[in-house]
């Protein structure tokens, strides 16, 4: 395995941790990390977020999200021993809702 992919994989434990413990009431129990991936310099991380929920509670969650990223690098800085702590660029990612849809759809045909 690759340094990075254990970077990517420390990162993403330690994100979903700490989105866990955030207080922001825009921020559903139902968030969840899909998958994280830090830039090989370790300046930045894209992490793919998954919402439970309409448009409107995803553009909130986010919106949580991007408003405690300092909070959030502060605290993935003092838990992953990086020589850099990442910048994080938040995406909605839709792949576990699509496959609850999908399932939805399968279970419909029987």
């Amino acid at each position: 395995m690759a340094r990075i992919d254990k970077i990517n994989g420390e990162v993403m434990r330690e994100l979903a941790n700490v989105i866990r413990e955030l207080k922001d009431s825009r921020i559903p129990v139902m968030t969840s990390v899909v998958s994280v991936s830090v830039t090989n310099d370790l300046r930045y991380a894209k992490a793919y977020i998954s919402v439970m929920g309409d448009e409107k509670t995803k553009q909130k969650a986010m919106d949580g999200l991007n408003s405690a990223q300092g909070f959030i690098r502060r605290e993935i800085g003092k838990r992953v021993n990086l020589r850099y702590t990442p910048e994080f660029i938040f995406e909605a990612d839709n792949s576990i809702e699509h496959g609850s849809h999908i399932d939805k759809l399968l279970k419909n045909i029987k």
